[in-house]
């Protein structure tokens, strides 16, 4: 008799703590943008600066998405996962469903229009893939259901259809921080470099790369990478380093935290300045 009373509210309290658990597991999604906001008057072509962001998750992005993320503005734009043109709301990338979160990609954009002519807009391509190596994005393999290469390629073609494109905004290595790699890493960067460039059709083409996190379990792996890339400009001149390494983690020493990505953007955004300043 206790139990039949009982039972119902044993029942809600089981389906309370499971919407609980639910919640808390999707925390980084809760806040996701439930609408897309096509763009119908595109900018014109000589007024839309194009910037591709690639390379890893610390690129494709796995902060927590807030409100104010999903905000967009009239002159950063972006595309869905139908290469449709869209006003930018984060996550931009779109690639790993059950993993992305925010990345800098907005953060980067809204740094820029503080110092750009107001006549110029901005789209924003992702195709950056977590846990993507260098080797990987050089053979073109599909990791994560995505062909790394061939998926860029599919985006300089949307950038140069619509705009012009600037820079590449690159972030990867921590895959490749292992003694095996490490002794490789400068040559298949310059490689690969080589290729986006031939791709894009500008020997020239600005690309900036970041530090990696200076919060690694691994960190003399990690270090030996950082040191890469910051010497990287010394052969490549058309190449700028970001400083990210003083920046926290979100706590599972592998991925920036939510406030570092946005910090993150703007310092991407600052190092492209310089070019144009």
């Amino acid at each position: 008799m206790i139990f039949k009373k009982t039972l119902p509210i044993l029942i809600f309290v089981f389906v309370f703590v499971l919407a609980c658990a639910e919640t808390k597991k999707d925390e980084s999604k809760l806040n996701f943008p439930r609408l897309e906001e096509m763009v119908k008057n595109t900018p014109n072509k000589e007024n839309l600066w194009v910037f591709i962001m690639a390379g890893q998750s610390n690129m494709a992005g796995r902060g927590i998405v807030d409100h104010k993320d999903t905000l967009s503005h009239p002159r950063i734009l972006s595309i869905n996962s139908k290469d449709e043109l869209i006003y930018a709301k984060e996550p931009l990338h779109f690639y790993e469903s059950n993993l992305v979160g925010l990345d800098c990609g907005l953060s980067f954009g809204h740094e820029l229009l503080e110092h750009i002519p107001d006549s110029v807009s901005l789209l924003i391509l992702p195709t950056a893939v977590g846990g993507s190596s260098v080797t990987q994005w050089l053979n073109d393999s599909i990791h994560r259901d995505v062909q790394l290469l061939s998926n860029f390629k599919r985006k300089v073609a949307i950038g140069k259809k619509y705009g012009s494109i600037k820079a590449i905004l690159w972030h990867q290595g921590e895959s490749d921080a292992h003694k095996k790699d490490i002794p490789h890493y400068k040559k298949k960067l310059t490689s690969l470099f080589k290729n986006f460039r031939s791709e894009i059709e500008n020997d020239s083409l600005p690309i900036i790369l970041g530090e990696l996190g200076g919060y690694s379990e691994t960190p003399e792996e990690w270090g030996a990478i950082t040191k890469i890339i910051n010497n990287f400009p010394s052969i490549d001149s058309n190449t700028k380093v970001v400083k990210l390494s003083d920046l926290p983690d979100k706590g599972d020493k592998i991925h920036f935290s939510t406030e570092s990505f946005r910090i993150m953007g703007q310092r991407y955004g600052k190092t492209y300045l310089q070019y144009i300043q």
